[in-house]
């Protein structure tokens, strides 16, 4: 593939400006266009020096120089870490594409890569964690690679007192509160002066450990696809893998959700999932949820309607109508079978259960306790959730996740509407 213009991330520090410098100088040579990529995070006093020195920098060395400006602050409780990275990363990638880059050095170097490797293990990391930094990675139409990730740090170093170049200071890598600027001062200078090779140990093992992951999610890949249907996890099969296996599965099914799932939660499903026949299980802004043998995975919020007092409605016409005091609507639709008489629907109660309610399934069914219709049909507990509907007469109309009662289906061909309700304030497709 040929590349006609690189974008560096240039923070203005050390690393980046050395990386900078130097990718200008081979992109001469090759006819290939530089672009300085820079973020200003607006956590530092001297955060408008910086930028103004890497533009500077990038006017003098003919590389283009672009800029983003972060909105916003951590939330409270959030890592500032946590959070200036997620907002770096998104500010780079506008900016590459902006630009029509499709490949972004980073001057992450052996040094990095071996201070990562440690604070996962420390962390507790798996073969993932462990991996550390990949020297490239494709994520959304965007090659990442860092070029000197196999470089000593002191080779940069070098480079930097070569070519005489001014690099900015953050005052903030001082600070003993952040992990890896606490390991820089107080673990890494007994650790390399006990152990030399340190540094290449530790990048190497990281090598190591991204070559495992890599299998692991070969083989995890192999086993979802025997083990997963439609998004569910089928604990049938998946019961029938090695623990190992299970875990791995596991790992993997949980990374397709929208939100990252702490640790804890994976470990926990580990040693409660075989022993249970159904449950839930909070992730955040998902709930995972076991029900005859199949996990899956819903938003949280769903209210249940618990109050015993009644709203009157009137649902005789197709479409969403809302119910903001029962947090929720009905989808009202045509039918030709299974639906309920639409003179009934004119006017009719909603609200909770009341207690000792009998279903019908069909016309000709046995009324029988909503539990054991619920039983019966196999509806999961999220799904019993909603009000009831009477009729203006007190007759039980329709039940969520069962549907409308046998005695007021209207007979097959005859108008008839269908009924479903859908919890939260947000309207639903039709």
């Amino acid at each position: 593939m040929s590349v006609r213009r690189v974008a560096v991330a240039a923070s203005g520090g050390r690393d980046s400006t050395a990386l900078l410098h130097a990718t200008v100088r081979c992109g001469r040579a090759l006819g290939i266009e530089v672009v300085a990529l820079h973020v200003h995070h607006g956590l530092q006093a001297a955060a408008d020096a910086w930028q103004a020195q890497v533009k500077a920098q990038s006017g003098r060395w003919g590389a283009r120089f672009e800029t983003c400006r972060l909105e916003g602050a951590p939330k409270r409780g959030e890592s500032v870490e946590a959070w200036a990275r997620r907002g770096r990363y998104r500010a780079l990638a506008a900016m590459a594409r902006a630009g029509g880059c499709g490949l972004v050095l980073l001057a992450h170097h052996r040094r990095d890569q071996a201070e990562t490797f440690l604070l996962q293990a420390l962390r507790g990391g798996g073969p993932r964690g462990l991996s550390a930094m990949p020297a490239t990675a494709l994520r959304d139409g965007i090659l990442w690679a860092r070029p000197w990730l196999d470089r000593p740090r002191e080779a940069i170093d070098a480079y930097v007192r070569r070519h005489r170049l001014a690099v900015a200071e953050d005052p903030s890598n001082g600070d003993p509160r952040f992990a890896r600027n606490a390991l820089r001062a107080a673990v890494w200078p007994a650790l390399s002066g006990a152990f030399p090779e340190a540094e290449a140990a530790f990048a190497t093992a990281a090598t190591r450990a991204q070559q495992a992951a890599g299998l692991a999610m070969e083989v995890a890949a192999a086993d979802l696809a025997e083990v997963a249907e439609r998004g569910e996890l089928v604990l049938a099969p998946w019961m029938a893998l090695s623990p190992a296996r299970r875990r791995n599965a596991l790992e993997a099914w949980l990374r397709e959700l929208p939100e990252p799932v702490p640790g804890t939660l994976l470990e926990r499903l580990c040693v409660e999932l075989p022993g249970v026949h159904q449950g839930r299980w909070p992730a955040g802004g998902f709930e995972l949820r076991l029900y005859r043998g199949r996990l899956s995975a819903a938003p949280t919020g769903e209210p249940a309607v618990a109050s015993k007092a009644t709203v009157e409605l009137a649902l005789a016409s197709a479409g969403v109508h809302e119910v903001p005091t029962l947090d929720g609507c009905f989808v009202v639709e045509t039918a030709h079978s299974g639906g309920a008489r639409v003179e009934c629907l004119r006017r009719v109660l909603a609200g909770g259960r009341q207690g000792g309610e009998q279903f019908r399934l069909s016309p000709r069914g046995t009324a029988r306790s909503l539990k054991k219709q619920f039983q019966a049909r196999g509806v999961p507990a999220w799904e019993r959730e909603g009000p009831l509907l009477y009729t203006a007469d007190g007759q039980l109309l329709f039940v969520p996740g069962l549907g409308i009662d046998g005695a007021l289906q209207a007979t097959p061909g005859a108008p008839q509407l269908t009924l479903r309700w859908v919890p939260g304030p947000r309207q639903p497709a039709k």
